[in-house]
């Protein structure tokens, strides 16, 4: 393990975008390597120990859901003793450009991947595309991916109208599809809520032994923000690094959403749409009995009113 990377010394918060950038690599050179892919993409490695996480981030989104607005791994390097690669894109661009395969093909070329005793791979959305697609570099990996698409090729999922600006895309050359990338990969975690259509049907064409589904009901079309509003992203990564993450650990971990508000709230609003009205009255009863819930107990004393004797 190499001496502890500082990480801290130049802070990433409070910048222009630019500055962003400028200081992101500064940071990442003085620890390990920088790389600019083209127009669009950019890969930060951190080196440090035995155990690589890869991440693949957009700038807006690591800005955003890192209060020090610095990649997602960057903890796993200060808890756990972890190296990081992040590869991050300028948008969401799904990771297919020339260069970021060319990048990856020199890593598999300099057997980057096999210095590592774990190497783990996550994103999530176009990000987790990107984590499934390209674990093909380093068989063996684990893949924790949340939402991912499995491809926009329209010949495969034509039915997904939410990306129709990708639809000339190539999604059929290099790391192209998504499920039969991940092939390779000792254990992939696909995480999705059911109740979303098009995530559902993305999520049925993983296929595999290798493929462990993780349906979070009700949670909705955001999950990774959930993931992290709840403090269970960090441990996650950490049991699947240390080979111990499996369904009964992760359902463990997701309990958090008892005292999660916006779980809490999209509970009781998907209550109330589908006119199970005594239900939606049980969870405000429960949960402003764990806590204090103004809105909550607003709402109880309305289906009350309106449950009237039945309750």
């Amino acid at each position: 393990m190499q001496d502890a990377p500082d990480l801290d010394s130049h802070p990433l918060t409070g910048l222009e975008r630019a500055e962003w950038l400028d200081r992101l690599a500064e940071i990442t050179v003085e620890n390990g390597h920088f790389d600019v892919l083209g127009a669009r993409h950019l890969a930060s490695y951190i080196d440090h120990g035995e155990t690589l996480l890869v991440t693949f981030e957009t700038v807006d989104g690591t800005r955003a859901l890192s209060a020090r607005e610095e990649p997602l791994g960057w903890q796993m390097v200060r808890d756990h003793g972890w190296s990081h690669l992040c590869l991050m894109a300028q948008g969401d661009t799904w990771f297919r450009d020339p260069e970021v395969y060319a990048y990856v093909d020199r890593l598999v070329d300099e057997a980057f991947f096999e210095d590592f005793e774990r190497v783990v791979f996550y994103g999530a959305g176009p990000c987790g595309y990107a984590a499934a697609a390209y674990s093909v570099a380093a068989p063996g990996a684990s893949v924790i991916a949340v939402q991912p698409q499995a491809t926009l090729d329209p010949d495969r999922a034509e039915w997904d109208d939410r990306f129709t600006e990708m639809r000339r895309t190539d999604f059929r050359s290099r790391y192209g599809y998504a499920p039969a990338m991940v092939e390779a990969a000792i254990e992939m975690f696909l995480i999705y809520d059911p109740h979303e259509p098009l995530d559902a049907m993305h999520a049925a064409l993983f296929q595999g032994d290798n493929v462990i589904r993780l349906r979070l009901r009700n949670m909705g079309g955001a999950i990774q923000g959930d993931l992290i509003g709840m403090g269970v992203l960090e441990p996650l990564l950490a049991a699947a690094g240390d080979s111990v993450l499996d369904r009964e650990l992760f359902y463990e971990h997701l309990r958090a959403r008892r005292d999660h508000m916006p779980y809490l709230r999209r509970l009781l609003a998907r209550a109330e749409e589908r006119g199970r009205l005594k239900l939606a009255w049980r969870l405000c009863r429960t949960v402003t009995a764990r806590r204090d819930a103004p809105r909550f107990a607003r709402r109880m004393e309305r289906l009350e009113e309106m449950l009237g004797e039945t309750v």
